[in-house]
């Protein structure tokens, strides 16, 4: 059994999350203490505790100390083989995209297609939102030879929740291929999305790309930004998400979350001023994608290589606990990131 401080580096729920998925990998039981002891409610919340139950499903596994608050997890993992469909609800508005990352890299390795639905929130603040992980974090994986599509079907907002996304991921055939991204070329396209739900009088949507338009227009830019309006989700909400594409495969992405008092305006600026500041940097992937990519790096056969826009706790984390569970050495140099696969197979 390997004990995991979740106190280290982040101190965040990705530790619990990237803990058990690497245990239901390699078969190797974990014990978790100190979960997101660096967090303002310490313990699991209830999207983490899903995230344990489900893999639970996935593998045949067993766990101890998996209730909100815990900060003490036992996970023991079993077979691989499960059910080729799954639906999990977390019933909050806990991220149902952290949920889709962590169960990402065990669908792969599944000699089965597998098709899963998870509800919860789909936008918030400090979780990717769902068209980050269509847009940047999926076509890497592609890249990587990961076949996998996610679909919203319905938007889902804090405080209520209730959204849902599927999820559909092919076998690997050939294992994961190390991604080598070393130079960002210029901006060629900047592009978006703008979503509302119930609010289409107050023109939200409308506010947040005409914003976000004007300040990219102060630095030269010229964006395509679609509006989305919806009516199927249980509560208003709205999200801006905003894409760069930079030639090789390179696309950096940055999003932003409505909230109670956050201005549609000041949520365009927001979301403007940090997609350029990683454009600034030369980075080939995004803050976000940084980390998010590290597991599939680890678990490719060959060395990946990108820039990032800065080190940051999520990135020490991601290479923490690829080093420990894999033996997946990386190397830093400033912006420099390099991770040598250590070519899982099932």
């Amino acid at each position: 059994m390997i004990t995991i401080d979740g106190s280290l580096f982040s101190g965040s729920g990705s530790i619990v999350r990237q803990s058990v998925a690497f245990s239901a990998l390699t078969g190797q039981a974990v014990h978790i203490v100190n979960a997101r002891a660096k967090r303002e409610k310490i313990g699991l919340r209830r999207q983490h505790v899903r995230v344990v139950e489900a893999m639970c499903e996935l593998v045949n596994g067993k766990a101890r100390g998996v209730f909100e608050g815990s900060q003490e997890v036992y996970f023991y993992p079993g077979s691989h083989e499960g059910r080729r469909t799954y639906c999990w609800d977390i019933e909050s508005a806990g991220s149902t995209t952290m949920l889709a990352l962590a169960v990402l890299p065990v669908l792969a390795f599944r000699s089965t297609p597998t098709i899963v639905e998870i509800r919860g929130g789909l936008f918030q603040d400090f979780a990717p939102s769902v068209f980050h992980l269509q847009h940047v974090v999926l076509p890497l994986l592609h890249h990587m030879g990961l076949e996998s599509t996610l679909y919203m079907n319905r938007p889902g907002y804090v405080p209520r929740g209730k959204g849902s996304l599927s999820l559909k991921v092919k076998p690997l055939k050939h294992g994961l291929q190390p991604i080598i991204l070393e130079e960002a070329g210029p901006v060629q396209k900047i592009w978006g999305i703008a979503l509302a739900s119930h609010l289409v009088e107050r023109r939200v949507s409308h506010r947040m790309a005409e914003s976000a338009a004007k300040a990219l227009a102060r630095g030269g830019y010229v964006a395509d930004i679609s509006l989305m309006e919806d009516t199927s989700a249980e509560q208003p909400g709205a999200a801006l998400a905003l894409f760069a594409d930079c030639g090789a495969g390179v696309r950096l992405g940055a999003d932003r979350a409505g909230a109670l008092g956050r201005r549609s305006e000041d949520i365009g600026r927001y979301v403007v001023q940090h997609l350029l500041a990683d454009c600034q940097t030369g980075a080939t992937l995004d803050r976000f994608a940084a980390d998010q990519i590290i597991p599939f790096a680890a678990l490719a056969g060959g060395t990946s290589q990108f820039l990032i826009p800065q080190m940051t706790d999520h990135v020490q984390t991601g290479t923490w606990l690829a080093r420990l569970f894999f033996a997946a050495e990386t190397t830093t140099n400033d912006h420099h990131l390099e991770i040598q696969g250590v070519g899982w197979s099932s």
